[in-house]
């Protein structure tokens, strides 16, 4: 059996990430599961993580982490440390993505994750990182900023995300709270260059489309729009982003977000992530909503994925449609956080469409 499943593994290896790597590698963990051989049902899990986190599974992520969590709590030995407590932070940059998980439990996690970084020996500025994301996550944008503050002044070890990805949270944080300017200057060094990595300058870029537009600096996002767009396109790992720039069009460009909207709606449609599902949704709702008013009379291609969306809608429809699924998933993720942050949002994108 260890072959057949080693096998299986190597399949996958030569797969690009997305939904047929993973069939194969939870086949490979069930048959591990089924044989008792947990060490490799551990690998596995381990695979299943790497690739679910960076292809938009995230719920798969969270299961088979939460599996190899147990197992090295009942056998610590028999495992490496540092790549679970370095995937920790993946998990925890993806539990606020759904709102049936209870606030209590996600503080719960990133004090699991303190308490085994500070027994491994290493530092409180992931932790604190961590919450500062969380709190972003979560629309207490005032927590965020004490964590911020406080994630700066503790230096860096090897537990610590690389500088690009700090970089571009802290520009995150600033497009939030709309202080425009100092998005973009944060953002220097990621513009620049000097700061790269594997998802940066992707996702940062589509935060600074509509700063950058409100700046006056017009040809300057049409730039960034372009440049990001290229960049994550393709890349089923950036819905949110993606529905950032649609927020972008529908200011500078609504036709042209007509055409991002149908290339990626029926991504959305299956999508794990309910936070980001939702952000796609409300943006797309708020292009459509600006084209609906302005007598725009075309047409959405809708996916055939989508038995509602078989016969011919008007934009008016479709805004009727999706605008409860994004008002609801909002209004779900406001009672787990404990305020009306992500409801404001979607009102004001609906207002100023």
């Amino acid at each position: 059996m260890e072959d057949t499943i080693y096998d299986l593994m190597e399949q996958a290896q030569d797969l690009p990430g997305g939904a047929a790597k993973l069939a194969i590698l939870e086949e490979a963990a069930r048959l591990a599961d089924a044989s008792g051989l947990k060490e490799i049902a551990y690998e596995v899990r381990g695979e299943i993580v790497d690739c679910a986190i960076f292809n938009g599974y995230p719920l798969k992520a969270l299961i088979a982490f939460s599996w190899q969590l147990g197992q090295f709590d009942q056998n610590p030995e028999e495992y490496e440390p540092d790549e679970l407590l370095w995937n920790y932070k993946w998990i925890l940059g993806k539990v606020c993505s759904f709102p049936n998980i209870p606030k209590t439990q996600v503080e719960d996690l990133v004090e699991d994750m303190r308490k085994r970084y500070a027994e491994y020996g290493y530092n409180e500025r992931p932790y604190h990182y961590y919450k500062f994301r969380i709190a972003m996550d979560m629309g207490k944008l005032e927590e965020a900023r004490q964590h911020l503050d406080t994630f700066r002044s503790i230096e860096r070890d090897s537990m610590s995300d690389c500088e690009a990805c700090e970089q571009s949270q802290i520009v995150r944080f600033y497009y939030l709270t709309g202080e425009d300017e100092q998005a973009l200057a944060v953002a220097k060094p990621i513009l620049s260059g000097r700061m790269t990595c594997a998802e940066v300058p992707h996702v940062t870029l589509s935060q600074l489309l509509l700063p950058l537009y409100r700046q006056g600096e017009v040809d300057k996002a049409k730039e960034n729009h372009r440049k990001g767009y290229r960049l994550i396109r393709d890349d089923r790992d950036f819905l949110k982003t993606i529905a950032e720039h649609i927020e972008y069009l529908t200011v500078a460009d609504p036709v042209k977000g007509i055409e991002v909207a149908e290339r990626h709606l029926h991504m959305a449609l299956d999508y794990e992530s309910e936070l980001e599902q939702m952000y796609f949704y409300a943006a797309m709702v708020g292009l459509l909503q600006k084209l609906d008013t302005s007598g725009e009379n075309r047409l959405i291609r809708l996916p055939a994925s989508l038995e509602w969306g078989k016969e011919e809608r008007t934009l008016t429809e479709i805004i009727g449609y999706f605008r409860p699924l994004a008002e609801s998933a909002a209004a779900a993720f406001d009672r787990r956080n404990g305020n009306t942050f992500y409801t404001d949002w979607i009102g004001k994108i609906v207002q100023t469409a």
